[in-house]
């Protein structure tokens, strides 16, 4: 064994902490990325194991059981069908919760009945005493086959004791808990003749769900003489559900005991005032709140500090590296492209860090109870509420999340509506220009009218969404009502690896994300800027001498008017004079209308374009931040600030309801199967998000 890679697949049920348990094995040694083909998340690690092994470890999706309901459900039977799958398990861990050993033991007892090596996971055990629970392992581990550890992913123990279980688990029993064939013995044995080299379950769970195994196709087993109708294999497959759970019920009558005299829960006390119909919403209102407060308040100094160094190290390119092209590209594009998304790490980290807290507290579950409430009322299911939560993040798994959703009139309308809602792509935009046009003070001398302004995006862009998901409900009519079912996990105190794991691969991921995209428009950007065709670009100096001949500008004065025609025309100074005629009732020049289009490659873009432009022929000395070129710039026609309320509103308007995004447009085909879709979203978007800005701006000019 010494040296060996096991395989080993965590399975469990939601909010059983099998993500804490995956975080305790792997610590920070995770990849996350899809399974190849679908867009379902597939999180692997790998771990250290005793006796030198090293253990791979894929994280599968949360599943009740193995009769899927969803494409994330399917991922987790089709990888336990196929032996041939180079994910296949060594050992399948099945974490449970102490708390609701019940039902998710249905679970257990299936996989067991695959005839895979399992090591059951009793999680959460450190609430044992404040519940009133008692276990008897040795009696649980003889009935259900199997060898049981005891973990509490928060207080850290358990842990090794897997760890032993998990490089033995060629010593496990892979014997079934108990025999599903009985449900119906002669069709089951009709089955065993007609494939006797197939295990029997195996046949079951291929035969009642939508998946394959092997060389063993849906097909041929529909073929067969004995195929039943759906009724009937809903009626055996409803049987055998029954049978378990009073196999389960037999185990844990003697297996575990409750005294709920002995049990100290804050819970109910905690519910009764957090879903309140009222107090509820104020509750989250108040904490909404202070979250946007936060972003703006503890992210500023760092900020600050990263801007200035940005701008710092773009000087000392520009100053002692040799003259050149090669050099222009380093100082003028990449450094401020790369600087443009670097920026808003903090307020990134700040914003994931919030909602990593919410989720890992159980909050975050009373919320999608308490907004279903709303949603009902504008058409859409309460399993909406998720994805359009979700797309506070990204709206990308945002809108892989609404597979769950059954009813595919809904599906499509959630997927539709999710990206108004405000993303971490956003972000940037909103408080650049925020801290532009609206100023830094207080309001009735505690909310910083900054944070209430970015608060305001979020609620706004959570309006448009359920807005615009009434109307879609009244075009699109949907027969059959949908209901909500939503499990309210225990309230817990985050654990800190959890959150900052959660905190360091999400910002992880937008940053490198992001920054690919920067990097590469970037340096397109100080290419078309540092180029263009003419004796106009080619004389600017000439011309611009002979244009100021008679006035007495300073040297740098001078070099600045030079790089700002040069930069006028440039390639791209030409593309933004022919754009700028329909952009100029929204406020914007043509450097903002430039950045405009860059930015839809990925909303993020439109700082770091914006950054490079301003960028473009500066002469290296006393080199400015990017919010200081920012504020600088001005109208050479109307003589006004290019960045003033008016205009700072308009460009926040136009960001909170843009599509801005070819990545969310991919996958809304791809989960839509059609182009029509994602192309009436991004003209209905770019239509809302035109006259939205336009108003705003002829009202406050």
């Amino acid at each position: 064994m010494a040296g060996r890679t096991i395989k080993i697949s965590l399975i469990g049920n939601p909010n059983t902490g099998k993500t804490s348990v995956f975080n305790q094995l792997t610590g920070l040694n995770q990849q996350v990325g899809n399974y190849p083909g679908i867009t379902v998340e597939r999180k692997q690690g790998t771990a250290k194991l005793p006796g030198n092994c090293k253990g791979s470890i894929i994280d599968l999706p949360g599943t009740y059981s193995l009769n899927a309901s969803s494409m994330d459900e399917n991922v987790v039977i089709e990888l336990l069908l196929n032996r041939n799958d180079k994910d296949f398990p060594d050992v399948a861990v099945v974490i449970t919760d102490v708390e609701n050993l019940k039902r998710n033991l249905l679970l257990f007892t299936q996989i067991k009945d695959l005839e895979i090596p399992a090591i059951l996971v009793i999680n959460m055990s450190d609430r044992m005493e404040r519940k009133g629970i008692t276990l008897d392992i040795p009696y649980l581990e003889e009935h259900l086959k199997t060898k049981i550890a005891l973990v509490s992913s928060r207080k850290k123990t358990g842990i090794d004791k897997l760890k032993e279980l998990i490089v033995s688990y060629e010593s496990l029993s892979t014997e079934p808990c108990l025999n599903a064939s009985s449900i119906d013995p002669e069709y089951f044995n009709k089955l065993r003749h007609a494939f006797p080299n197939q295990l029997l379950y195996k046949l079951w769970l291929v035969i009642t769900q939508d998946v394959n195994f092997g060389k063993l196709e849906k097909s041929e087993l529909e073929k067969s003489p004995f195929t039943k109708t759906n009724p009937e294999l809903k009626r055996l497959q409803q049987k055998e559900t029954i049978k378990r759970y009073q196999f389960i019920n037999d185990v844990l009558k003697q297996g575990q005991k409750i005294d709920t005299a002995k049990a100290k829960d804050l819970r109910a006390k905690l519910d009764r005032v957090l879903t309140h119909k009222i107090f509820g919403y104020v509750i989250f209102f108040a904490i909404l709140l202070l979250i946007f407060q936060s972003i703006f308040a503890w992210s500023s100094v760092p900020m600050d500090l990263i801007d200035e160094g940005f701008a710092w190290l773009s000087a000392y390119a520009s100053e002692n590296l040799p003259p050149g092209k090669l050099t222009e590209l380093i100082a003028q594009g990449i450094i401020p492209g790369i600087g443009g998304v670097v920026i808003f790490i903090p307020q990134i980290a700040f914003l994931f860090l919030f909602i990593s807290i919410l989720e890992e507290s159980g909050y975050m579950s009373r919320v999608v109870f308490l907004m279903d409430k709303i949603m009902k009322r504008f058409g859409l299911s309460g399993k909406s509420v998720v994805p359009l939560i979700s797309g506070t993040a990204c709206a990308i798994p945002a809108i892989m999340a609404a597979r769950n959703i059954e009813n595919w009139r809904e599906r499509l309308i959630t997927i539709l509506v999710t990206p108004f809602t405000t993303c971490s792509a956003r972000l940037p935009v909103y408080t650049i220009l925020i801290s532009l046009v609206i100023p830094n003070r207080l309001v009735l001398g505690i909310f910083n009218l900054q944070g209430l302004t970015l608060m305001l995006l979020y609620l706004l862009g959570f309006g448009g969404a359920i807005i615009s998901a009434w109307i879609l409900n009244k075009i699109l009519k949907t027969r059959f009502k949908s209901f909500f079912v939503a499990e309210m996990p225990n309230y817990k105190l985050p654990m800190v690896k959890n959150v900052a794991i959660n905190v360091v691969e999400k910002t992880k991921a937008f940053v490198y994300g992001a920054g690919k995209i920067i990097l590469a428009i970037s340096m397109i950007i100080w290419f078309l800027g540092s180029h263009g065709p003419g004796e106009q670009f080619a004389n600017a100096e000439e011309i611009v001498k002979e244009k100021y001949k008679s006035t007495s500008l300073s040297e740098g004065e001078l070099e600045d008017e030079i790089a700002s025609y040069q930069l006028e025309n440039s390639y791209i100074g030409i593309m933004g004079k022919g754009i700028e005629p329909v952009i100029r009732p929204l406020g914007y020049d043509w450097k903002i209308g430039i950045a405009i289009v860059s930015s839809f490659a990925a909303r993020e873009v439109f700082v770091g374009t914006l950054a490079t432009i301003y960028n473009i022929g500066s002469s290296g000395e006393n080199e400015a931040t990017i919010k200081q070129r920012m504020s600088a710039e001005v109208n050479p026609v109307t003589g006004k600030k290019v960045f003033n309320l008016a205009s700072g509103i308009s460009l926040l308007l136009f960001y909170a309801f843009a599509m801005q995004c070819m990545s969310t447009l991919a996958i809304v085909k791809k989960e839509t199967n059609s182009w029509k879709w994602p192309m009436l979203q991004l003209v209905s978007m770019s239509i809302i998000a035109y006259i939205a800005s336009l108003i705003a701006y002829q009202l406050l000019k």
